[in-house]
């Protein structure tokens, strides 16, 4: 594989764009961008490039991401979604959401939608090595692995990116998208608002009974949301990823049990739906929070997925609201460069903020309510909450309109992703 990382250049180098973060949002925005013959350079601390070599092969890796429609199909135009099938997708054609405290339950259908399947259950690491194939293609985006950012500063219309080997990258804009704990906002000053979400998230993937039929199932309990996400691994339908979002202690001591323990535990939880649980690999536990940058741009600096907003994933909406974060920040850029304005330009990135930040805010309290609701015990609103669900899963229209949002079907769509 060509390595086009630039090692050793003493000069500053020029680029249109410089992307730091290689994640599957920043993957995505560069080769957007590259196949339109923007200079892009991309910076990531990880030491290489994620190979397809074993991705996909195996056991499935814990962190995997519910791809809707609309993602489907941007990945599809920059040539990767082929490159995910042959390596792993798994497609779920039905949601079912249920109460564990009460009897409330609703099930969704993709004929119910219009559309051939809900979505599809992938592993990152398969989606990450699948763009970055792309990018490999791509001769005018570089990318530099195994070091870090040291400063961001500002030079006219320019800004500058040191790296922390003293290698100078110079751009019309600079773009965050190095997680949720983004250094590059900070660097760039860009304050955020945070919550605690009172959750940690145990990952870790099983195997059970009964075959999940292409159904993503969760369950609302006392602490949190239980998610078994179909998998499919060679031909076999009885594998599940599981994010099981619950109180910092409940999550340590699950994570304590034997793989014998937690997967009774599992099973017990999920109202035995599928059966017994065997539990295949670690149990992983991470903190949740929910962040939102106060602002998604300043002159020559732009936010996205994950920088810009993290949200609780109890939905499983992260990576996709991160891909359309990617999706029009690079339309609005190439209008931008069509009409002679410089990609730096609070007037280009306004217009991307203007059409990202409702999206993501709407999402974020939308998933913050729903984690309220179903964490609170008194009986009042347990009754509600039931007869919520009930009353959903019997008027089709608000149904519909719900389906249209879990499938990514919202507001103006970007045109790779129409």
């Amino acid at each position: 594989m060509q390595d086009k990382t630039q090692q050793g250049a003493a000069a500053p180098q020029d680029f249109d764009v410089v992307i730091v973060g290689i994640g599957m949002v920043g993957a995505a925005l560069a080769a957007l961008l590259g196949r339109d013959g923007l200079s892009v350079a991309m910076v990531d601390a990880r030491p290489f490039p994620l190979s397809l070599a074993g991705v996909g092969d195996g056991l499935p890796a814990p962190r995997v991401s519910a791809l809707t429609p609309v993602s489907q199909r941007l990945l599809d135009g920059l040539g990767a979604w082929q490159t995910i099938c042959q390596r792993r997708a798994t497609p779920y054609t039905a949601m079912q959401v249920w109460d564990g405290e009460g009897s409330g339950d609703i099930t969704f259908r993709a004929d119910q939608a219009g559309v051939a399947t809900l979505g599809h259950i992938v592993e990152n690491d398969v989606v990450l090595a699948a763009l970055e194939e792309q990018l490999e293609r791509m001769p005018n985006v570089v990318r530099i692995y195994a070091h870090k950012v040291s400063s961001l500063d500002e030079h006219g219309e320019r800004r500058t990116v040191m790296l922390d080997d003293g290698r100078k990258l110079r751009a019309a804009l600079v773009v965050g998208a190095d997680g949720a704990r983004s250094h590059l906002r900070s660097m760039a000053g860009i304050d955020i608002s945070e919550r605690d979400t009172g959750h940690h998230a145990l990952v870790t993937t099983v195997r059970t009974a009964l075959p999940h039929a292409a159904t993503a199932r969760q369950v609302f309990l006392a602490n949190g949301p239980l998610a078994f996400l179909p998998l499919t691994v060679d031909g076999d339908d009885h594998y599940c990823s599981i994010v099981w979002s619950t109180a910092p202690e409940h999550a340590s001591e699950l994570a304590s049990l034997s793989r014998e323990a937690l997967g009774q535990a599992m099973a017990q939880a999920f109202d035995y739906r599928l059966g017994k649980v065997e539990v295949l690999d670690e149990a992983r536990t991470f903190p949740l929070s929910q962040r939102h940058a106060v602002t998604y741009h300043l002159p020559g600096v732009a936010l996205v997925g994950d920088a810009a907003h993290s949200i609780h994933p109890l939905a499983g909406q992260g990576v996709n609201l991160g891909l359309m974060d990617a999706a029009v920040l690079a339309e609005e850029l190439l209008v931008g460069r069509r009409r002679g304005v410089g990609f730096g330009e609070t007037a280009v990135l306004a217009r991307y903020e203007r059409r990202r930040r409702g999206d993501n805010a709407a999402m974020l309290v939308l998933m913050d309510g729903f984690r309220q609701l179903f964490g609170a015990r008194h009986p009042a609103l347990t009754l509600l909450r039931n007869l919520g669900l009930s009353s959903v899963n019997r008027l089709s229209p608000l149904k519909r309109l719900l389906m249209q949002q879990a499938t990514g079907q919202r507001g103006r769509l970007p045109l790779s992703c129409r």
